[in-house]
């Protein structure tokens, strides 16, 4: 029989991953509602408005008729792999988050026992992100040739060759972060950042800045979003990939890239911008002496730094959206294989010889 510290372990992670997995489930719903309110309010108008005060509902009435809509499958579709494409791209993007730190160590109050605000403190978490976040290309490619639609099979090959294409430099950026910080744990990442904003890896002169900015490129390229939205130019593809589907099972594709975004969004959060820590030490302070890395409070305000960080970002990818204009498909892969590869392997080379002189 186990113990009961063993049974107190597995019950605490058994609520950190029903918590995160409901948390990440419900963000795109609220996230629809903000993109078409900023997209209102940066083209000069009020956005949805109809459903609920502000339109704050719009998100659920969305659901209920995607709920209610045609299940549509061609007839020679491949039927197995035409439904279980969106499942193959969805699953993988919410797999990741089981290595992203929300939160450092506390305290829990009246004991000793010591809580993480993370599932796994992997010591590979970079990898495990990688890779793992890789595997939705398989969706979008079976869901493209799985349709047994021209349309549908090209987009599915456009995305993959651009997913694949600007992975090589989103890799690029996570080894030089991993160069900088000298480890593949997220956590690990966070705490060699420091509690000072001028120890962040964003401001590690001169390379941080050339590697935040790859894996911002990078990662707008492989969540498809604008600019980089080749994969759903509807102007000259129909729809992409996901051309042929209707219902919950196009929403799962629509999940699943809200999902990613929210995944950089915390990645670069952690690998650059210091994760759940204060732009400053409050803890150097006397009136905040009390307040230690394991307090409890010192805990609830690292989750309040990490989503206030991302919410940032967040809105960064939405405003890109309504700003910026589409890329040709030449232009995408040019930014790709000639100017951000390069400029990466300079990096990298500049990135050691600084290592090694420090």
């Amino acid at each position: 029989m186990p113990d009961i510290t063993t049974i107190i372990a597995v019950i605490i992670m058994v609520v950190k991953v029903v918590v995160v997995t409901q948390v990440i489930f419900s963000l795109p719903m609220p996230l629809t509602w903000i993109e078409r309110k900023i997209a209102g309010h940066i083209h000069v108008r009020l956005g949805p408005m109809r459903v609920g005060p502000h339109g704050i509902l719009q998100p659920l009435a969305d659901t209920i008729k995607l709920l209610f809509k045609e299940d549509i499958t061609p007839a020679k579709a491949d039927k197995f792999l035409y439904k279980i494409a969106p499942l193959v791209a969805m699953v993988p993007a919410f797999a990741v988050f089981v290595a992203i730190p929300f939160g450092g160590e506390f305290i829990v109050p009246f004991t000793d026992k010591v809580f993480t605000l993370y599932i796994s403190d992997m010591n590979v978490g970079i990898l495990y992100v990688l890779a793992i976040g890789g595997l939705s290309i398989y969706g979008i490619i079976l869901g493209g040739w799985a349709s047994n639609s021209k349309y549908a099979l090209l987009g599915g090959l456009r995305s993959s060759a651009q997913m694949i294409s600007y992975e090589v430099a989103l890799s690029f950026a996570a080894i030089g972060v991993v160069m900088m910080t000298n480890s593949l744990s997220l956590v690990d990442m966070v705490k060699s950042q420091g509690d000072w904003f001028w120890q962040w890896n964003i401001l590690y002169l001169p390379v941080g800045p050339v590697w935040f900015v790859i894996f911002m490129i990078a990662s707008l390229a492989e969540i498809n979003r604008i600019p980089f939205d080749l994969p759903e130019d509807e102007g000259t593809l129909a729809a992409g990939y996901h051309t042929e589907y209707s219902g919950m099972r196009f929403s799962f594709f629509m999940l699943y890239e809200y999902v990613a975004m929210v995944t950089v969004s915390c990645l670069a959060v952690v690998m650059f911008f210091g994760g759940w820590s204060a732009p400053i030490d409050f803890r150097e302070f006397e009136v905040l002496t009390p307040i230690t890395s394991i307090s409890w409070i010192y805990g609830l305000f690292g989750i309040f730094w990490f989503v206030s960080k991302v919410a940032v970002f967040i809105y960064f990818f939405m405003w890109i959206r309504f700003t910026l204009p589409r890329y040709r498909y030449d232009q995408l892969m040019t930014i790709g294989w000639k100017i951000l590869i390069p400029i990466s392997i300079f990096n990298i080379l500049l990135t050691g010889l600084m290592r090694i002189w420090a």
